[in-house]
């Protein structure tokens, strides 16, 4: 791409930013996906009324008629006047969603609401930690720059054994994870044990900024962005400063392994950026509505060779966007066959801050192709299916990208 190019994609895509608000939120109608206001609904209502107002909300909107070839009224009467607290209206709107034998479609209980509002919000309240079980024992995996966990010389590979005194044994992630977030400038005491000794530390917390785009430079030429989740809302102006920070480089590698998904927005969002004519997606509604998906045109395509690595885990928005960029021929894709999640949610908060998450429809690529439960072949199969292993001269799926886009350009260099 010449630099006067260059320039006008990079303010074209700063204005798109700038109109970000308008530009997701057009998507959110038209797709009936979900919206970034009123996340959490604090109605209190009786659990009779919060399993009525769920089997409504999943009869009237769930993406096929049928329901899985039953009566849903049913399930109203079957509980009708049974249901007295809120782990009955859980149970019960657990038992009625596991009738339309569909994985996607889930009551969210108000913790497990409040997790994917902070996924989208991208705001967290505790130290900058990242955790996980290991052997039984809850271990630091890796602590975030410029964080109170770094402020306080916690490192990878610590132990945590208590939280504010509480002993942290028979505890999973999610619960000492719990724990250690709390409200913005509260104290939180950790036990840690470190090399056989045990250390106490006491750290204020702060708000934790998610990020869901890394970018670097490989080679001296080719950038490389990684796409760790599209959940988060900050996510397309990440993505736009990762294109600033790789916009000197011959070449793009987008890395989506291990990605699972996440906002529909914002997969449409990145695909637009590559693709700047025709259908990205098409949504299939409920009795066979079809919503196309167009391109905005007004944006000039990045004009550079790109190679998109996916594999096993890769799923939902990450195969909406690697198909696109495929069927348009304006990616090479790399690595293994994707998930195969052809199937769209909307999002739905409940009274008493709980929520339902609604497979509304199912989506084809701009080729009409339908990925459910099939994923996508990548065009170079090479390395395992869930290898995600980044920056590491072990990581043949990303030696593969590295020497096709050498290829690529040297190529380029030589017929010009």
């Amino acid at each position: 791409m010449k630099k006067k190019q260059l320039l006008i994609f990079i303010l074209s895509v700063l204005i798109l930013v700038i109109f970000n608000k308008v530009f997701l939120s057009t998507f959110t109608k038209t797709n009936a996906f979900f919206t970034r206001q009123s996340l959490v609904n604090c109605e209190e209502i009786a659990p009779q009324k919060l399993f009525d107002k769920t089997w409504k909300i999943i009869g009237k909107e769930y993406y096929e008629p049928s329901l899985n070839h039953q009566n849903w009224a049913r399930w109203k009467y079957h509980y009708q006047g049974k249901i007295k607290t809120d782990d009955d209206a859980r149970v019960a709107i657990d038992t009625m969603i596991a009738s339309l034998n569909e994985p996607y479609t889930q009551f969210m209980s108000k913790k497990d609401y409040e997790d994917l509002t902070t996924s989208i919000t991208s705001k967290i309240y505790g130290i900058g930690v990242n955790i996980y079980s290991n052997s039984g024992k809850i271990e630091i995996f890796n602590v975030m720059p410029a964080t109170p966990a770094e402020f306080a010389q916690l490192k990878q590979g610590d132990i945590i054994t208590a939280v504010n005194g509480k002993d942290t044994s028979g505890m999973n992630v999610s619960e000492v994870a719990a724990l250690v977030r709390g409200p913005e400038n509260s104290v939180v005491e950790l036990t840690i044990l470190r090399n056989g000794k045990k250390l106490t530390k006491t750290l204020k917390r702060k708000e934790i900024k998610i990020k869901t785009v890394k970018s670097s430079i490989l080679d001296n030429h080719i950038g490389y962005i990684q796409i760790i989740s599209f959940m988060s809302g900050s996510t397309p102006n990440e993505f736009v400063e990762a294109l600033e920070n790789t916009k000197n480089t011959d070449a793009i590698i987008l890395d989506l392994r291990g990605n699972t998904g996440g906002l529909l927005d914002n997969a449409i969002f990145i695909a637009d950026i590559f693709i700047q004519h025709g259908t990205i997606v098409d949504i299939i509604y409920r009795d066979g509505y079809k919503k196309s998906i167009k391109a905005q045109d007004e944006m000039l395509p990045l004009d550079k060779p790109i190679v998109v690595l996916v594999n096993g885990a890769s799923a939902s928005a990450s195969e909406i966007l690697s198909g696109a960029l495929k069927d348009y021929h304006k990616a090479t894709l790399v690595g293994k066959k994707t998930f195969g999640k052809g199937l769209v949610q909307k999002v739905v908060p409940l009274p008493n801050q709980t929520g339902v998450n609604i497979t509304i429809a199912r989506y084809l690529t701009p080729s009409g192709t339908d990925i459910n439960e099939l994923g996508i072949k990548p065009d170079i199969e090479v390395g395992n299916d869930f290898d995600i292993i980044i920056d590491s001269k072990n990581d043949v799926q990303l030696e593969k990208a590295k020497d096709i886009l050498n290829d690529q350009t040297r190529n380029g260099s030589s017929k010009k």
